[in-house]
């Protein structure tokens, strides 16, 4: 806390400039910024962490470092990784075309299907569909923006599963169950962005053909059938061990132990087990699947590439950021719901989501206004509930509010779409996504309606 509180704000210019090449650099040139980007990430880092070495001393940033690295950045991807590899060796065959009642079953599928298999499984398992499905049309970057606000984020609001904030929510002593409250919040959002994608892809269904794309013709119709649905047995072992690891701590307290720096465990027990668990069901995946599944799929480790090294980056150029929300988030003068949600949302957007959460989560059970346990949490419902639709619905802002989103974004390019740039993808945030957060507030956070 100490640390935050005297570190200056200069030492966030990595971090801004981190965001900035990946915004920039790959309107410039996208093949050399795909070739550079690794040499990036490491310049933005030693200039955060060399100076900082400087002003505190090696041992403070060494710990740093590592807690930053072991304690988030390497379950995070090694969780991403398991999800993208079991996801990839599953392959939806058939009659698919992207026709709007096609698209909109496909985003309907995967927001539900988002809070169970989490954000990532869900999208990594039906994007390759999307993407088959869409070949013949020529507007189709509306379907992948639109895919990224529901299946990638907004649908993994219902459990811990869905979205890592919740899930430290639920480490923290909030009961499992207590994320379906979420469900109202997540209804109107999936309604009312279902309704506008309706429209937009009815209007540009009907100008592609217009002008000649058509679907190829099949002379003998080919039924929907899953190719490789035995790893759907390996998409369950992996939610199970991240369920796992919040609980083992439970049943025994030895778990809660493990690699500890300055005191402070940042690589339990019980996430290695996890990490052993996930690890183990993308191997059996790889070896039980036939690589022609992969093939159709048309897999390649681009995606999970590009997250790891980029991550990376905004893992570690974001720690000053972090230690100085940490220490002054308090002092925000944030007590309203409406600005619980707005501030977690807007912080996670370029922010890594989970301590966000975690910050504003500590800050509200700081204004002791309820004696009401949620679990073992004295937290309000409707601030806790401003805060985990915050989270989990702005990490849609950005390419970088939530690592699906930047995976989704890869695989489409490998498919030869042209996504939105960094700012594009924005612009297309602003248009559709904050006119219906702010009827959130409006319905569930400024205490004008419930």
């Amino acid at each position: 806390m100490e640390l935050g509180q005297t570190l200056s704000l200069l030492y966030c210019i990595p971090f801004a400039g981190m965001l900035l090449s990946i915004a920039i650099c790959p309107l410039i040139n996208a093949e050399w910024w795909e070739e550079k980007r690794a040499y990036f990430v490491v310049v933005w880092s030693l200039l955060f962490l060399i100076p900082f070495a400087i002003g505190y001393g090696p041992v403070t940033a060494i710990n740093h470092l590592l807690e930053i690295v072991l304690g988030d950045y390497v379950s995070f991807i090694v969780l991403l990784f398991g999800l993208f590899c079991v996801s990839g060796n599953i392959c939806i065959k058939g009659d698919l075309a992207g026709t709007p009642k096609v698209n909109i079953a496909i985003l309907l599928i995967g927001t539900v299907i988002a809070s169970w298999v989490g954000t990532t499984g869900a999208s990594m398992l039906l994007i390759r569909p999307m993407i088959r499905a869409n070949a013949w049309r020529k507007r189709k970057v509306h379907s992948m923006v639109f895919f990224i606000f529901l299946v990638s984020n907004i649908g993994g609001c219902l459990t811990p599963v869905g979205d890592p904030p919740l899930f430290m929510g639920f480490t923290h002593g909030v009961p499992f169950a207590w994320s379906f409250h979420t469900a109202p919040v997540l209804l109107i959002n999936a309604v009312i962005l279902l309704a506008i994608y309706w429209v937009i892809e009815n209007k540009n269904y009907k100008k592609d053909l217009a002008d000649g794309c058509m679907p190829e013709v099949i002379d003998v119709k080919q039924p929907l059938r899953i190719e490789g649905s035995h790893n759907f047995i390996f998409i369950a072992c992996i939610v199970g061990a991240v369920i796992l690891s919040g609980t083992l701590g439970n049943f025994n307290p030895i778990f809660n132990e493990g690699i500890a720096i300055e005191g402070h465990v940042r690589l339990s027990y019980a996430t290695i087990v996890e990490m052993i668990i996930i690890l183990l069901a993308a191997l059996l995946s790889f070896k039980t699947t036939k690589k022609s599944t992969r093939d159709d799929n048309n897999f390649s480790w681009g995606a999970i590439e590009e997250v790891a090294v980029l991550f990376i980056g905004i893992f570690i150029t974001m720690i000053p950021a972090l230690l100085i929300l940490e220490a002054r988030g308090s002092e925000l003068g944030i007590t309203e719901n409406w600005q619980m949600f707005w501030m977690t949302g807007l912080l996670s957007s370029f922010l890594d989501n989970t301590p966000t959460y975690l910050v504003f989560f500590e800050t509200a059970l700081s204004l002791k206004a309820t004696t009401t346990l949620i679990g073992t949490v004295a937290i309000p419902q409707t601030m806790l509930l401003a805060i985990s639709c915050g989270a989990v619905f702005m990490g849609a802002n950005t390419y970088i509010g939530n690592a699906p989103n930047f995976m989704v974004k890869s695989v489409a390019e490998e498919s030869g779409i042209k996504m939105p740039s960094f700012f594009g993808y924005m612009f297309w945030a602003v248009r559709y996504l904050v006119p219906v957060f702010i009827i959130d507030t409006i319905l569930f956070f400024s205490g004008w309606v419930f």
